[in-house]
């Protein structure tokens, strides 16, 4: 039973952090993005990019670690008897919470997990974001408090589970066979970048087994950036959040022994300078994930495992990231996008909208 929850422990939770900031720093060393080894939403957007959702041609790469999340996760559940299909429970909402929650972070240009790498690359600006994180969670907590409820989830044909796990296999199956040629910007299925943070990349096999490798320890553990805030604010328990501060410690040390680290705020890489928008960017995201019950990639590991409710929010990132680079709603090293604060603005319209009409009520 002790080396079933192992990873479940305070040490477990610790380690597992641990990996993740060491390995993070690697796939950038190895050819992803500076400050971005591993960044849910905007890997998310990448896929979304590559399977022609946009055409922001910088940013379009079907990413091998979004896949192997999933599937390390459905593994790990597999394995220890924690497959339990299950849907049901308000999929539009967990629909559009996904894609308000991609676009917050893609005004900021970074999910919590990419804030926190830029924090330990030394990029300043993801103070900004991770007070904004802290800021929307916070509001999502009164929410809660509140008896704000998306209902109970039952359980359902295996199926269902098995959709997203699925997905993710087929879109690995076109990587393999519809690979870059020759640095053209389609392989005639899939779009692939030749320049920007798009086009850069560790090697396929190499990111796949990292992936595959998170996932399986995050189900595990239940590693989540957004329940390590919530759980602080609102029960004072820090489990999780012993998680997320290993992640910083590990990578930061992992930056300095690579040489990657560099301090301050201008001229880091793939971000921007607005603090204001760093900040209401990861207040809408930080808000998204509280009201879906868990941060981009706890919904990864969480479809991995047969949640049909987790795998509706992740769909709904992918078609957000699609709207906001075709609607000009994503920021870019430049600043913000001509409609990004307008999208902002409104996001948070509809989660205090969501939060304050979907509340259990009294009998």
């Amino acid at each position: 039973m002790q080396a079933k929850n192992i990873f479940a422990t305070r040490g477990g939770i610790i380690g597992v952090g641990a990996v993740i900031g060491i390995l993070a720093p690697v796939l950038q060393k190895l050819g992803n993005p500076g400050n971005m080894g591993i960044c849910v939403a905007c890997f998310e957007r990448d896929v979304a990019g590559s399977l022609g959702l946009h055409r922001a041609d910088v940013v379009q790469y079907m990413r091998p670690e979004i896949i192997g999340f999933v599937l390390g996760a459905l593994v790990a559940a597999y394995l220890f008897k924690e497959f339990r299909p299950r849907s049901g429970s308000a999929p539009i909402v967990r629909f559009v919470l996904g894609a308000f929650a991609m676009i917050g972070a893609l005004v900021f240009l970074g999910c919590p997990w990419r804030a926190m790498l830029r924090l330990a690359g030394g990029d300043g600006n993801a103070i900004l974001g991770l007070l904004g994180l802290t800021f929307g969670i916070w509001i999502g907590t009164l929410f809660l408090k509140k008896g704000y409820n998306l209902g109970r989830t039952q359980a359902t044909h295996a199926a269902v589970g098995w959709m997203l796990p699925l997905i993710m296999l087929g879109f690995l199956v076109l990587a393999l066979i519809f690979p870059q040629v020759q640095d053209q910007g389609s392989s005639g299925v899939l779009f692939y970048s030749v320049k920007g943070p798009g086009s850069m990349h560790a090697p396929l096999l190499i990111s796949l087994i990292v992936g595959l490798g998170i996932g399986f320890l995050a189900q595990r553990s239940r590693f989540c950036t957004m329940g390590a805030i919530r759980d602080t604010v609102l029960f004072g328990q820090i489990h999780l959040l012993l998680g997320f501060i290993s992640l910083v410690v590990f990578a930061f040390g992992t930056n300095l022994i690579l040489g990657q680290f560099k301090a301050g705020f201008a001229d880091q890489p793939v971000a921007h300078t607005l603090h204001v928008w760093n900040f209401a960017g990861m207040t809408l995201a930080g808000l998204a994930f509280a009201l879906a019950g868990g941060c981009p990639g706890r919904q990864l590991f969480l479809a991995g495992e047969g949640d049909g409710d987790a795998a509706v929010f992740v769909l709904g990132m992918i078609v957000g990231a699609g709207f906001a680079h075709n609607f000009g709603l994503a920021s870019s090293p430049k600043g913000l996008g001509p409609h990004g604060m307008a999208a902002v603005v409104i996001g948070l319209l509809v989660c205090v909208f969501i939060g304050l009409t979907m509340r259990k009520r009294s009998a």
